[in-house]
């Protein structure tokens, strides 16, 4: 076949072998080079989706993990907000009986026979020590 090629084109025999083993080399070197690229570019794609999955994964667990956080300190403040209101509750209830008292024992001053005097009679003691 070569021989029949070389009297076709008019040049010699191992011309035409060279450049058809130069044509042979660069169909297998193309070859080789589309079987890399395909293998390689499937195994970055496969590499790209596995890592692109767990980079997503991760970002769902931190979403989850926030969003768990933002409750835990909303339930703590709520908690703390309780405490205060009924502390705050305690505090009234104590100067509402306090206002009361000092209310009481105004009531009492007024009412005694020996307010006007410039000493102090018993009842009069007996309302100082209830302040004490």
């Amino acid at each position: 076949m070569i021989g029949w090629v070389a009297k076709l084109l008019g040049i010699d025999k191992w011309l035409v072998s060279v450049v058809a083993a130069l044509a042979i080399v660069g169909a297998i070197f193309v070859a080789g080079l589309t079987v890399y690229n395909h293998i390689y570019d499937s195994g970055y794609d496969a590499a790209s989706l596995k890592y692109e999955a767990q980079i997503a994964a991760e970002h769902a667990a931190a979403v989850t993990a926030r969003n768990a956080e933002v409750e835990r300190q909303a339930a703590r403040q709520n908690e703390a907000k309780a405490r205060e209101a009924e502390r705050i509750a305690d505090v009234q209830a104590e100067a509402d009986q306090l206002t009361k008292q000092i209310e009481e024992l105004q009531r009492e001053a007024s009412e005694d026979p020996d307010a006007g005097r410039t000493a102090l009679g018993a009842t009069s003691v007996q309302r100082i020590n209830k302040i004490r």
